[in-house]
């Protein structure tokens, strides 16, 4: 049996997600289905790119995972698949795998230009229905990756934000992603950081002093910084929305600094 994982924006008052769920089963009925997130923001690939990066590693080896964000449908952009070590991510060729890139090596990838493995009718319009769906489907029953088009040594992906350090020794980082709680999720990871009263975070006019493990270690409506379940530094606002209180959005500086001697608790 194999998985195939579904992350999109097409949410669910439309026929679009369940209409891709009938053409896998219709393809290969023993495939298992999962929803990663229908939720994106229309259009956000960044966005997109994030949640497929938090969400793939707690699969089980060989998934497929289609993420299907699609600016560019009908366009010049390639619909691409590839292999990695982990999984499989069949996609546009729009930057949406980037964040998985950064963390997996690209061992095998291809253009999807063999319209053997596509439905007889390609829409220009969704090709979630008519290429991404039953690719998935096809490599769910065995087709080599290579039987599906033309091979890519690249694919496109964006910039990726990171920590920037200071000459003093503090460094910005940046929001990469604000999950539906408020909670910031910064391109800093929590490994070199201590969960101790020494680290500052300056935001918005704001100072948070310390890391905390959890949002009940400070009382409600009081800002927290944490290490995430991702292992990122994150700013939570407890029982409220960090990012709209602090009128926060993706991209923005937060400043990490060591707290100066004698500076209490914010």
């Amino acid at each position: 049996m194999r998985l195939v994982t579904l992350t999109t924006d097409f949410g669910l008052t439309d026929s679009y997600v369940g209409v891709m769920k009938g053409v896998i089963l219709g393809i290969d009925p023993t495939v298992t289905i999962v929803d990663i997130s229908h939720d994106i923001a229309p259009q956000d690939v960044q966005e997109a790119a994030y949640v497929i990066y938090a969400a793939y590693p707690y699969f089980p080896p060989d998934t497929i995972h289609v993420v299907v964000v699609d600016p560019g449908v009908g366009s010049r952009r390639r619909a691409i698949a590839l292999r990695a070590a982990q999984a499989y991510f069949v996609a546009p060729d729009n930057g949406v795998l980037s964040y998985v890139l950064a963390r997996e090596e690209m061992e095998e990838a291809v253009d999807l230009t063999n319209s053997r493995y596509h439905r007889p009718t390609v829409s220009h319009t969704f090709h979630g229905r008519d290429i991404f769906a039953p690719v998935a489907a096809h490599l769910a029953r065995g087709v080599p990756l290579t039987e599906m088009g033309e091979p890519l040594t690249e694919i496109a992906t964006f910039p990726l934000p990171q920590p920037q350090m200071l000459p003093n020794g503090e460094v910005i980082g940046h929001v990469l992603h604000i999950d539906r709680f408020g909670n910031l999720i910064l391109d800093v990871r929590g490994e070199d950081l201590a969960l101790d009263d020494g680290i500052v975070l300056e935001v918005a006019g704001r100072r948070i002093q310390g890391l905390r493990r959890t949002f009940a270690d400070v009382p409600a409506g009081a800002l927290v910084a944490y290490i995430g379940s991702t292992g990122h530094l994150e700013i939570a606002l407890r029982e409220g929305n960090a990012a709209q209180s602090l009128d926060i959005k993706r991209g923005d500086k937060i400043l990490l600094r060591e707290a100066k001697k004698g500076e209490g608790k914010g």
